[in-house]
């Protein structure tokens, strides 16, 4: 996924089709866009998936007709990437302020709060090690 091109916003929401319903045809993803909210031309809605097969966003089974997209990275895959490139951009590679600015002044779950003390204690475990190596 390393240096792959970004992202219209047009493309986001085909792609969040993809990961909400899976794969797909051209029609059964213009479908559900227009469930929400966009009731893009069915030529438009290939093109999109187009840039994002070359993209290397997603994928289609030219096997069957008519063809099967598919998403190529996952949520949290194309997050991750993106948190990556923002700390690089605007952090100087560093995650910390990032993550910071990300937790001040947002609400969450006891559950989202046990898996953040869980990652950091991991994350101090692993420096742990790595100091006695």
């Amino acid at each position: 996924m390393e240096n792959q091109p970004g992202l219209s916003d047009a493309e986001r929401e085909v792609l969040r089709v993809l990961w909400d319903q899976g794969p797909g045809t051209v029609r059964e993803i213009k479908d559900a866009l227009t469930g929400r909210g966009r009731g893009w031309a069915y030529t438009t809605v290939s093109t999109l998936l187009q840039r994002l097969a070359t993209k290397q966003y997603a994928a289609a089974d030219s096997s069957v007709m008519p063809h099967i997209y598919r998403a190529t990275v996952t949520r949290d895959e194309l997050l991750e990437r993106r948190l990556k490139d923002a700390a690089h951009e605007l952090c100087d590679g560093q995650a910390a302020p990032l993550m910071l600015a990300l937790v001040q002044g947002n609400r969450f779950s006891a559950d989202e709060l046990a898996r953040f003390r869980r990652l950091l204690d991991e994350a101090a475990g692993d420096e742990s090690r790595r100091k006695k190596s």
